[in-house]
């Protein structure tokens, strides 16, 4: 799966389905796309509104406003990718074969001090480690299931 498969995959097919499977390119380009967006989003309001001393703590200089609706965007656009986000990364535990659960685990845990730590690296691990072979409890290899549709096209 390339790039633009699996954004549309991941926001317009998928937003909240938690069943099935998702392979590690599904996962990853989605991943890529969510965060280079909000990246761009945060470099394009800070090159506008530049960095406000009022939200670091200095004293206010009248732009408050601007800075208060940057943040209030920027956290919107991550609403908006939090739920394909957390579901793509469900259906990622799923292909090899975990419940989701453990995502909601590792949430979790990762505010819990050095823990957290742990428990962010093993979700990272796990997310790019090569799904099971075969059909698992969650469905279909996805990667079977896109060889033969390339194979009977």
């Amino acid at each position: 799966m390339g790039f633009k498969d699996a954004v549309r995959t991941c926001i317009r097919e998928k937003y909240f389905t938690l069943s099935g499977r998702a392979t590690r390119s599904e996962y990853w380009w989605f991943i890529l796309f969510q965060w280079s967006v909000l990246i761009a989003l945060f470099l394009v309001m800070l090159l506008f509104f530049g960095l406000d001393d009022s939200l670091v703590g200095g004293p206010a200089t009248g732009m408050e406003t601007a800075g208060i609706v940057s943040l209030v965007v920027l956290g919107i656009v991550f609403l908006f990718f939090f739920i394909p986000a957390i579901a793509a990364q469900v259906r990622r535990f799923h292909d090899r074969n975990l419940s989701g659960w453990w995502v909601l685990a590792i949430i979790i845990l990762s505010n819990v001090p050095f823990v957290g730590f742990v428990a962010s690296i093993v979700g990272l691990v796990i997310t790019v480690l090569r799904g099971t072979d075969g059909d698992n409890k969650y469905g279909p290899d996805p990667l079977r299931a896109e060889n033969s549709a390339e194979i009977f096209a």
